[in-house]
């Protein structure tokens, strides 16, 4: 059966070194992996940065402009694509949570508020006065992966770290988002929901797993996501669907079934009153 490709860092790295560490410049990303531009995921974590050129970068059905500064950060499971002006350029990072989370040890990866929720806007753009503060960094980086040095991923690791801090300020400034106690419970409550959407989709069970009441789940939903439990579960469930939907090989009723609809009429119902068409028309729409 027919699956949108996962693509791991290995896929991109040939670095024996640090396999679980790419860094490239965009032209010389895409003359070696023209494979991405198709719609695909990555189980790590990518962060593209753009310098010059334009074109849609497409991430979970969300269409984002390209322009000169755009930066967008993705979280593993996230599918993309993109549509890109001959004059592109920028730079590619991919890392796998392990090796961030070990080299740092106590400080990880998820504490960045970029990073804290799915439903975080995955794009920040860098206004060109801006660029002094964040350009740096991403130069050094192609230049110390550029020949084998002593400490080498050290410096590298410690390079993203420095972009973190500055995507993580900027990120604040443009989105107010306050950092929170809400946060680990928010992170909690989609890292079970990831668990057990398919099968449960009411916010009780959640609630009752996080040890808290269906109230103030709805408090921190709202709070952090200006959304209800039920919304969060059901943006969950639909995103799902619409990444299953853009596989031919799937019938729509086997779909149904694999996110916990049985009876298709509901399922549709659901998928419509949600997106405004229904599963057959998005598909069509999509292909």
């Amino acid at each position: 059966m027919k699956k949108y490709p996962v693509y791991s860092v290995e896929n991109f790295s040939c670095n024996d070194i640090h396999r679980e560490f790419y860094v490239n410049t965009f032209k010389e990303h895409l003359k070696s992996h023209s494979f991405i531009e198709e719609p695909h995921r990555h189980d790590s974590y990518l962060m593209v940065f753009f310098t010059n050129g334009s074109g849609i970068h497409e991430i979970d059905f969300d269409r984002f402009e390209i322009k000169k500064g755009s930066l967008f950060v993705l979280q593993p499971g996230q599918m993309h694509h993109w549509s890109l002006s001959d004059d592109i350029e920028g730079f590619v990072i991919i890392f796998s949570q392990e090796l961030y989370n070990l080299y740092f040890g106590q400080k990880k990866i998820n504490d960045y508020n970029f990073y804290h929720s799915i439903h975080n806007r995955p794009e920040m753009l860098f206004e060109t006065a801006e660029l002094p503060k964040i350009l740096p960094y991403f130069n050094l980086l192609i230049e110390e992966n550029s020949r084998q040095r002593n400490l080498q991923l050290d410096k590298m690791l410690n390079l993203l770290d420095c972009i973190h801090i500055e995507i993580s300020r900027k990120y604040g400034e443009t989105y107010s988002h306050k950092t929170h106690s809400y946060n680990i419970k928010i992170s909690a409550f989609e890292k079970l929901l990831e668990e057990y959407f398919k099968e449960e989709k009411s916010p009780s069970f959640y609630a009752d797993k996080l040890n808290i009441t269906l109230k103030h789940l709805n408090r921190i939903c709202n709070e952090i996501l200006q959304k209800t439990a039920t919304d969060v579960i059901m943006d969950r469930v639909i995103l799902e669907i619409k990444r299953m939907l853009t596989d031919k090989q799937l019938a729509v009723n086997e779909i149904a079934s694999a996110v916990g609809y049985d009876d298709y009429s509901y399922f549709s119902r659901v998928f419509k009153k949600q997106t405004g068409i229904s599963p057959t028309a998005f598909r069509e729409l999509k292909n």
